[in-house]
């Protein structure tokens, strides 16, 4: 039976690797995959998916105007496929999720998405929000925070080094402008600065 699954986390927790390695597995067994990632994240290549561990693979863009629904379908009927994969699932639309919804529902096949469930300001990414919804199974990547506790929580740094309390919610980037933190001190960094 065909899910669809959310792997979540803040940065740094390993969330392509992960996409990376499911997509090998199913290929390894002759399976065929379709991988997706967003067309707004050109921090590495375009359509490729990314690891900080020096792994990637091609993949297919989307941005909100793409139909998932009707390019897997439509490449389903050119060539089995056994598993899709999205990275940065967070920038998805709700019609997108949707459309995820339907690929398992009514295609059967399995849908494996990666993205951060808030942003710099401990908002939901409207991606996210709808995956925790309505994903069949969610599951937790985690990282840690530089104190050592499980860092569930991401911050914009800003030029010199400080957290940015407000802002546009996009802004695409990596080490040097977010980190990764425990709630403790997301809080102490941006929440009590709103105050």
């Amino acid at each position: 039976m065909s899910k669809l699954y959310f792997y979540y986390s803040s940065m740094n927790a390993g969330k392509s690797t992960h996409l990376l390695q499911s997509s090998y597995n199913y290929q390894e067994r002759g399976m065929n995959t379709i991988v997706y990632t967003a067309k707004i994240d050109d921090r590495f290549s375009e359509g490729q998916v990314s690891s900080r561990l020096g792994i990637h693979a091609d993949a297919k863009l989307f941005d909100s105007q793409t139909n998932i629904y009707q390019e897997v379908s439509q490449s389903a009927t050119e060539q089995q496929c056994h598993c899709i994969l999205i990275d940065e699932a967070q920038f998805l639309t709700k019609a997108q999720v949707r459309q995820l919804t339907d690929i398992v529902d009514s295609l059967g096949i399995p849908v494996l998405a990666y993205g951060i469930r808030t942003d710099f300001l401990g908002e939901t990414f409207t991606g996210s929000a709808a995956l925790l919804a309505w994903a069949d199974k969610l599951v937790e990547l985690k990282t840690i925070c530089h104190c050592g506790k499980k860092a569930g929580f991401v911050t914009r740094l800003d030029a010199q080094g400080n957290a940015a309390i407000d802002g546009e919610q996009i802004e695409i980037g990596g080490n040097e402008r977010y980190e990764a933190l425990c709630r403790k001190h997301f809080k102490a960094l941006v929440w009590q600065q709103q105050q």
